[in-house]
C-alpha cells in the first residue's frame, strides 16, 4: 500500500499542466514553420496534458465491411467553398459543439453531419438537432462510448436504427441533449452515460421511438481529395477521422500540418469546405472543443496531402425526408 501511494505521489509531482506545456510547445512549433500559428487555447485551461488524451476517442482502423461510395468528380467545383454560405437556411452549420471530458468526438461529429444533412436534404424544411448523446449511450456497435468509437458505425446506426434529437449541454433541447457538462478545472475523463432508451428527458413532447431520424445510406467516401470536395458540394459536410499530435492542441490560425510533438490518438471532426491560403490548399473544419479553441472552434487543415490521414477515412450518409 505504501508503495502504491508513493507511486501516485511521484506521478502527481511529474504531471504536466497544459499551461506549462503550451508555452514551450507553441514557441517550438512557431520556430519551425510559418504556415500556421500556435498559441494558448483557453479551452484547455485547468487540464493536465495526460488527461487531454481522453478527447481522442476515434478508432482509426478501416472497416472493410462498410460501403465505399464512388463519387463522380466534375471539373466545375469552385476553388473556395463554405457550406455555411451555400445553405444559409441551415443554422446548424454554424454551431460548434463541446464534447467535454469524453472521447465522444466520433459521436459528436457524426451527429453534426446528420443534423446538417437532414436540413440540407429538406431545403431547410426539416431542422432537427440530431443527438450525439443517443449515439454515445446506445450505439453498442459503434465502439466504447467515451472510450472511443467509429464514425462509420455511427453513420450505419443512423441508417438502421435512427437517432433521436438533442443539442449541446447548455441548450437542453430535444429528446436526449448532451449530458456531460463543459469542464474548466481539474478535468478528468467522464464515464459513458447509461443508455436511457426508450425515454426522453423531462416533458419532451415526443416519445423516444417517434423522435427517431434516419438515413437512406451510410458510406465511406473514396479517399481522394477531389471526391471529398465533390461529396461536400453535392450533399453537405462530412466526418473526417485523423491522427492527432501534441502541436494540434495549440492551433490558433493558419493552415495546420503536423510540426512537432508526440502522437496522442485518433480524432473526428466535421469538414465544411475548402480554400487556399497563401498558396496552401486547406480544408475548412469544425472541431468539438467549443469556441475557445482555435479560430472560434474552427481550423484549417492542409489539403491534398492526406495530412495526418485526414483524407483516408471520411464518412457520411444521406438523410431520409
Amino acid at each position: 500500500m505504501k508503495f502504491l501511494i508513493l507511486v501516485a505521489l511521484v506521478g502527481a509531482c511529474f504531471a504536466i499542466s497544459y499551461d506549462e506545456f503550451s508555452k514551450k510547445m507553441a514557441a517550438e512549433t512557431n520556430a519551425k514553420q510559418t504556415h500556421w500559428r500556435a498559441g494558448y487555447n483557453h479551452y484547455f485551461r485547468g487540464w493536465e496534458l495526460e488527461n487531454m488524451k481522453t478527447l481522442m476517442g476515434t478508432k482509426l482502423d478501416f472497416k472493410e465491411d462498410a460501403m465505399v461510395a464512388d463519387v463522380e468528380v466534375k471539373d466545375s467545383l469552385p476553388s473556395t467553398f463554405d457550406a455555411r454560405q451555400k445553405w444559409t437556411q441551415c443554422s446548424s452549420l454554424k454551431e460548434i459543439r463541446d464534447q467535454s471530458t469524453c472521447g465522444s468526438c466520433w459521436a459528436v461529429s457524426s451527429a453534426e453531419v446528420a443534423t446538417d444533412r437532414t436540413c440540407i436534404g429538406s431545403n431547410g424544411h426539416n431542422m432537427p438537432e440530431i443527438s450525439a448523446e443517443d449515439l454515445l449511450e446506445c450505439c453498442s456497435a459503434c465502439g466504447y462510448g467515451c472510450q472511443g468509437g467509429y464514425p462509420i458505425r455511427a453513420m450505419e446506426y443512423w441508417q438502421t436504427t435512427g437517432i433521436v434529437t438533442g443539442g449541446n449541454y447548455a441548450s437542453k433541447v430535444g429528446c436526449q441533449p448532451y449530458e456531460i457538462p463543459p469542464c474548466s478545472h481539474n478535468c478528468q475523463e467522464s464515464q459513458t452515460p447509461r443508455c436511457s432508451k426508450p425515454a426522453c428527458i423531462g416533458e419532451y413532447q415526443h416519445s423516444y421511438t417517434s423522435d427517431k431520424h434516419t438515413s437512406s445510406k451510410s458510406y465511406y467516401i473514396t479517399p481522394n481529395e477531389a471526391a471529398i470536395r465533390q461529396e461536400i458540394y453535392n450533399n453537405g459536410p462530412v466526418v473526417a477521422a485523423f491522427s492527432v499530435y501534441q502541436d494540434f492542441y495549440n492551433y490558433k490560425s493558419g493552415v495546420y500540418h503536423h510540426t512537432s510533438g508526440a502522437y496522442v490518438g485518433g480524432h473526428a471532426v466535421k469538414i465544411l469546405g475548402w480554400g487556399t491560403e497563401n498558396g496552401t490548399p486547406y480544408w475548412l473544419v469544425a472541431n468539438s472543443w467549443n469556441e475557445t479553441w482555435g479560430m472560434q472552434g474552427y481550423f484549417k487543415m492542409r489539403r491534398g496531402t492526406n495530412e495526418c490521414g485526414f483524407e483516408a477515412q471520411c464518412v457520411a450518409g444521406i438523410a431520409k425526408q
